[in-house]
C-alpha cells in the first residue's frame, strides 16, 4: 500500500500539479490570457477540495479509501485527456475542475488516511512515502517540458491523461480499509507487541482518539490547520508562477525554470528521506516550525535573486522544507487525534487549509498583474509563512476529552 500510494502520488505530481506552472507559462504566452485569470483556475481546484474534503473524509472513516482513489484516478486523466482540447478559458477552467476533483479524490488526503489506518509507531515514515511520490514526480518536470516544446502542450495533456488512467486505476486497487478486517493489526504488530519507536515520545503506546467534534474544539486543531494554511500559500504559489517569475523577471527560459523545479524536487526528496529516517523520532511540530521559516526563506531567495547561486539556494531550502513538513503535519494530527474519525478531521482541516491554496496563487497573480512583477506577493508570502512556524510551536497535544464532553 505505502508503495503503491507513491506511484500514484507520483503521478499526479509528474503530471499536474509540479507541471502546471509550465501550462500556466505556455497558456499565457500562446492564449495571452491573464496570470490573474490562470491562477483563478488553480484557486478553483483549492476550493473544489475544500468543499469535499470533509465529505470525502466521512465516507473514507465509514467505507475505506479504495472506491474513492480508483475514482479520482478516473476522473484525473479524463481531465488531462480534455484539456489536450480546450479553446477558450472557460474550457480551461472546466478542466481544472475536473482535474482537481481527480487529485481530491485519488491524491494526497485520501492516500494519507488509507496508511494512517495501518502505521502508528512508523506513521510518519509511512506518510513520508506518499510524499516521496510527490517530491520525486517534480524530476519529471524537466521531461513534460521537453514534450510540451517538442510535441505541444496539447499532446502532452493527451498522453498525461492516458498514462494516469492505465497505471492510477489499477494502483488504486491494492489499496484495503484496516487492518482488523484482514486478521492483522497496526504497524504488523502482535496486539502484545507493541514497542514505542526510538526515540518517539509523540505518539504513546495507546493513542487517543477524539471524535471530529471533540477535535475541533480544541486548540490544537485550529493552530495546525491555519499553519497548514499558510505552508500552502508559499507551496502552491510556487507551484503555479515561479516558472513564469523564472521566465519574465529573471530571463529563464522554460526549460532552465524546469530544471531548477528538478533541483527543489531534489531537496524535497532529501527532506522527504531525512522524515523517513528522523519523522518519528524528534517532536514534529518543531520541525514542521523550522521548515515554515525554510520556506519563508527560500522564497525570498526567488523573489530578490541576482544570481545563479540565490535561485539554486530557493530550490534547495523550498524542497527540503516541502518533503520534510508534508507528511509531518498529516502525522501530527494522527498522532494528536487518534484513528478513528481521522478521515474527517483530516477533512476539516484540509478545507481551512485550503483558504492558502486559494489565496497563494492569486494574491501572487493578482498583485503581478498589478505590478508588473512578483517581487511584492512573493515577499507578503514569505513573512506569512515565517509567521505560520509561531502556529505550529503553539500548537501542543490536545487534552483527552472528557467522557461526559465526548460526542
Amino acid at each position: 500500500m505505502a508503495w503503491a500510494a507513491c506511484a500514484i502520488q507520483f503521478l499526479i505530481a509528474a503530471l499536474l500539479t509540479q507541471s502546471f506552472g509550465a501550462y500556466v507559462a505556455l497558456l499565457s504566452e500562446e492564449r495571452g490570457w491573464s496570470k490573474t485569470a490562470l491562477s483563478g483556475a488553480a484557486a478553483l481546484q483549492s476550493v473544489e477540495g475544500a468543499i469535499i474534503g470533509p465529505v470525502l473524509g466521512w465516507l473514507m472513516d465509514r467505507y475505506g479509501a479504495q472506491a474513492m482513489i480508483r475514482l479520482g484516478m478516473l476522473v484525473l486523466g479524463v481531465g488531462l485527456m480534455a484539456l489536450g482540447q480546450i479553446d477558450s478559458l472557460g474550457g480551461f477552467y472546466v478542466c481544472a475542475v475536473l482535474m482537481g476533483v481527480g487529485a481530491s479524490l485519488g491524491g494526497y488526503f485520501p492516500l494519507s488516511v488509507a496508511l494512517i489506518q495501518w502505521f502508528e509507531r512508523y506513521r510518519a515514515r509511512s506518510l513520508s512515502m506518499v510524499s516521496l511520490g510527490l517530491a520525486v514526480g517534480g524530476l519529471a518536470v524537466p521531461v513534460v517540458a521537453w514534450s510540451m516544446q517538442h510535441h505541444g502542450w496539447r499532446a502532452t495533456a493527451l498522453a498525461s491523461g492516458l498514462l494516469v488512467v492505465a497505471i492510477g486505476v489499477p494502483l488504486a486497487n491494492v489499496f484495503k480499509r484496516r487492518p482488523q478486517d484482514y486478521g492483522q493489526t497496526v504497524d504488523g504488530l502482535a496486539p502484545d507487541s507493541m514497542p514505542a519507536g526510538p526515540g518517539d515520545s509523540a505518539a504513546p503506546a495507546t493513542a487517543p482518539e477524539f471524535s471530529a467534534r471533540e477535535a475541533i474544539r480544541t486548540p490544537a486543531f485550529w493552530l495546525l490547520a491555519l499553519g497548514h494554511g499558510l505552508a500552502l500559500l508559499a507551496v502552491t504559489a510556487v507551484n503555479v508562477h515561479a516558472i513564469s517569475h523564472m521566465k519574465e523577471g529573471l530571463g529563464y527560459t522554460v526549460q532552465q525554470a524546469a530544471l531548477v523545479i528538478m533541483l527543489m524536487t531534489g531537496g524535497q526528496v532529501a527532506g522527504v528521506l531525512v522524515g523517513l529516517g528522523l519523522g518519528d523520532r524528534f517532536p514534529k511540530r518543531q520541525i514542521a516550525a523550522l521548515c515554515m521559516l525554510a520556506h519563508a526563506l527560500g522564497l525570498l531567495l526567488l523573489t530578490y535573486a541576482s544570481s545563479t547561486a540565490e535561485v539554486l539556494g530557493f530550490a534547495l531550502l523550498h524542497g527540503f522544507a516541502w518533503g520534510l513538513r508534508g507528511p509531518i503535519m498529516q502525522a501530527i494530527r494522527a498522532d494528536y487525534f487518534g484513528r478513528n474519525a481521522i478521515g474527517v478531521i483530516l477533512g476539516l482541516s484540509a478545507a481551512i487549509a485550503a483558504l492558502g491554496q486559494v489565496a497563494g496563487p492569486m494574491v501572487a497573480g493578482i498583485l503581478a498583474d498589478l505590478s508588473g512583477n512578483y517581487r511584492t506577493g512573493f515577499t507578503v508570502l514569505a513573512l506569512l509563512a515565517a509567521a505560520g512556524s509561531v502556529m505550529f510551536l503553539l500548537a501542543r497535544p490536545p487534552a483527552l476529552p472528557e467522557p461526559g464532553l465526548q460526542g
